[in-house]
């Protein structure tokens, strides 16, 4: 019975040749031509060919990889092919975790056929763990200059992003600037104008819902031009806080505004808010949507109407609530001096939402109740005092393990560019390829041992820092073990968030959710 053999295949640069999107490109073909010879000459069946195209090494998002995968763990096949290793994966991390740790687990054999790969050959372990060290600093090398590339654009004006920003549209002779989007910029007028008027951010939404004119993400989608998927609900319609947005952008003064969000990491896609300070502005890059008069103008109210937080019964459930229906975070108002929590979607437009409702003053209460129903079943305050220790030597015992950890994290950093040195050594022809192995191989074992002692001094400095916080929740909690009201710390302390339902017809009934902290 002959071996079963899956084919996998990777491109991460767009290939002009292609004539659709849909097609494969001349770079898949070939792997694919290479590997399928290679696997009828070995006598293997193929089993399936899994194709990514247009995706990197870094990228763990990959359709066909995680297909791939997903047969591999349900022992489909024998075999993976591949033309190097890096077409598999460029993280060291990934090598690790599948080709030396689960794939022999499966039953499955890792073969790459440039650089010789092959989990059957022993032999040739370390060989496959420097690949993948190598292709770990290429990314990374990769990713500094390619923020060093972006950083230039970014400096100099050119704008740089995915998606132009809605009442523009990207110029399709000059790169990296802006020309207006007439269709789209008429709306956006329209919006800063009635705010100027007296206009509440809300009602514009309302009033844009009412007239039928999609949101900047339904008009770039009608348009075929590339937007970002939406991930709520009645992502169709206008909203309070896209009119918000849009009505501090300084991109519609002509002003190029980028670098709001930053990466976590080269490895992952997630970004995270960077401050103000850290973004790039460059004035008069492109044409202005809205004069500066009206700018100004429209400036000034935002600021005249933007209040300070409220510490009193306002805000107390300040981005606490939120609707049980659409999921929204619910908004406070005031009504015959009294003041109630609403889903901001209820009056955007009709049908949007089901228009969760409630009084202030009753959800405290119920939430009250019920706190005070947990703390009498679950809290037992002479126990409690008995677990909380004072934790003065922990906190000095956490302090001496991260020392010791930035100096194993440092010894480790250090045999790991010795690694990296002794392998351009070899390419330079300086040293043997015995020679290099050898050293190599004490080296790794250096840097892995103290790796592993970072590890676990982090490990422990964690489990510390997890009891002080375990004490220290602890200790909070008894202080509202029984309570008549709330304040806003103890919301921020004890609430996660609470979902609002629409009251119950016929009675004043409204369900509630209550998430807790602990």
């Amino acid at each position: 019975m002959s071996l079963k053999a899956a084919i996998y295949c990777r491109l991460s640069e767009e290939d002009k040749n292609k004539q659709h999107e849909t097609d494969d490109s001349g770079s898949i073909q070939n792997q694919k031509s290479m590997l399928i010879q290679y696997a009828a000459k070995q006598g293997w069946e193929i089993y399936d060919l899994y194709s990514d195209d247009d995706y990197t090494g870094a990228d763990r998002q990959r359709p066909e990889f995680n297909r791939l995968l997903e047969d591999a763990q349900k022992k489909r096949f024998d075999i993976i092919l591949c033309k190097t290793q890096s077409r598999f994966t460029r993280e060291l991390e990934l090598v690790e975790k599948y080709i030396h740790g689960l794939f022999p687990v499966w039953g499955i054999r890792f073969v790459s056929i440039v650089d010789n790969a092959d989990t059957a050959n022993k032999g040739n372990k370390k060989s496959r763990q420097i690949n993948g060290l190598v292709n770990e600093w290429y990314l990374e090398d990769l990713s500094e200059n390619i923020r060093s590339v972006l950083t230039s654009r970014r400096l100099n004006g050119l704008h740089i992003g995915a998606f132009a920003p809605y009442g523009y549209k990207k110029d399709p002779v000059c790169r990296g600037h802006l020309i207006i989007d007439e269709e789209a910029a008429a709306v956006v007028r329209e919006i800063f104008s009635l705010f100027a008027q007296g206009c509440g951010k809300t009602a514009i939404a309302r009033m844009l819902n009412d007239k039928g004119i999609p949101n900047p993400t339904e008009y770039k989608r009608l348009h075929g031009m590339r937007y970002q998927q939406p991930k709520s609900k009645n992502s169709t319609l206008w909203k309070y806080y896209t009119i918000s947005a849009m009505l501090t952008n300084e991109m519609y003064i002509g002003n190029m505004v980028q670098g709001r969000y930053g990466s976590i990491s080269y490895k992952t896609k997630q970004n995270k808010p960077r401050p103000k300070s850290e973004w790039y502005i460059v004035e008069h890059t492109h044409e202005p949507v809205i004069d500066r008069q009206l700018w100004d103008r429209v400036q000034a109210l935002t600021a005249l109407k933007a209040k300070p937080f409220s510490t009193g019964t306002i805000g107390l459930f300040a981005k606490k609530a939120r609707c049980a229906c659409c999921g929204y975070t619910m908004r406070s108002s005031k009504s015959h001096g009294n003041y109630y929590l609403k889903c901001p979607n209820y009056h955007i437009a009709k049908d949007a939402c089901c228009g969760s409702f409630i009084a202030v003053n009753r959800l405290e209460q119920q939430v009250v109740n019920e706190w005070n129903k947990l703390s009498a079943k679950y809290l037992d305050l002479d126990k409690l005092a008995q677990i909380i220790t004072p934790c003065g030597n922990d906190t000095q015992k956490k302090t001496q393990l991260l020392r010791e950890s930035a100096v194993y994290e440092k010894k480790s950093a250090e045999y790991s560019k010795a690694v990296r040195d002794l392998y351009l050594d070899k390419t330079k022809g300086l040293i043997s390829e015995n020679d290099y192995f050898e050293m190599s191989k004490e080296f790794t074992a250096e840097r892995d041992r103290f790796q592993q002692l970072c590890i676990n001094t982090q490990k422990m400095a964690a489990a510390i820092e997890e009891k002080t916080a375990a004490e220290s929740n602890r200790s909070l909690i008894g202080q509202y073990a029984q309570i008549d009201h709330l304040t806003r710390e103890a919301v921020e302390i004890l609430i996660d968030h609470i979902s609002v339902g629409r009251r119950i017809p016929g009675t004043r009934d409204v369900p509630i959710e209550i998430h807790w902290n602990f």
